[in-house]
């Protein structure tokens, strides 16, 4: 048993001082890049000298993004919730790679709200969800398979850890147990074609606006909306 055991710590040391050479040309595409972890990274991985493809959902997170970082940084608009959108940043990244193929495919998106006990919600409010968290990086990811196979890459899927557990109703952790189905899965298909696929899973970091307080407000909003028979039924001690 403690041979075994100082076999795999070995291997682990030897496995983690492997590096990536030749970083120049390869090209990753991160979205979710106007603030916190998808911007870090994306300023990160242009300073190791990749060339970075970042994807923000306002004008001025790009603008933001590209003010401090290098002239090989390139930013681009995308709606994950609009199939339009999506197309229009897939062609973007098509011509960007030029033919190489795309080396890494970062998913990172945090929509987060609403959340609230089940039966304030409508249907709507968990496609609000479901759209940009899940179907909306689905579809993306599909659509660059092509790119990433050419270049034997890989598809990096950050996911919330407190999206394992679901403690409230809403498509929050629905989102998340459903990309973690999609990547065990679609890593099992890609290993053919070389391309690794991998979950980060991250714990809560405080970026912008905080996640309570958006919780909050949509908490009010959806109060206000229910029947007087539901809003009775749980009562203001509970809301």
């Amino acid at each position: 048993i403690l041979a075994s055991v100082f076999s795999l710590i070995i291997y682990w040391l030897i496995r983690d001082r492997y590096r990536v050479r030749n970083l120049s040309g390869k090209h990753v595409f991160i979205t979710g890049c106007d603030t916190g972890l998808g911007n870090s990274l994306a300023k990160w991985l242009d300073k190791r000298g990749f060339c970075v493809i970042a994807a923000c959902t306002t004008e001025k997170g790009g603008q933001e993004l590209q003010s401090c970082s290098s002239l090989s940084l390139k930013t681009v608009n995308l709606n994950l919730g609009d199939s339009n959108s999506i197309a229009r940043a897939v062609g973007f990244v098509t011509e960007e790679t030029a033919g190489k193929g795309l080396f890494g495919l970062v998913c990172n998106a945090e929509g987060t709200a609403p959340v609230a006990p089940t039966d304030w919600l409508r249907i709507e409010d968990f496609r609000s969800v479901l759209d940009a968290n899940l179907l909306g990086l689905i579809e993306i990811t599909l659509k660059l398979l092509p790119l990433l196979k050419k270049a034997e890459g890989r598809v990096i899927n950050l996911i919330n850890a407190k999206g394992l557990m679901a403690f409230v109703g809403g498509g929050y952790s629905l989102s998340k147990w459903g990309m973690e189905a999609f990547s065990d899965t679609l890593r099992i298909e890609m290993r053919h074609f070389g391309v690794k696929v991998c979950i980060v899973e991250h714990g809560f970091f405080k970026a912008g606006l905080v996640n309570s307080d958006i919780i909050e407000k949509y908490l009010f909003r959806l109060w206000n909306r229910l029947t007087p028979e539901i809003r009775d039924s749980y009562g203001e001690k509970y809301f």
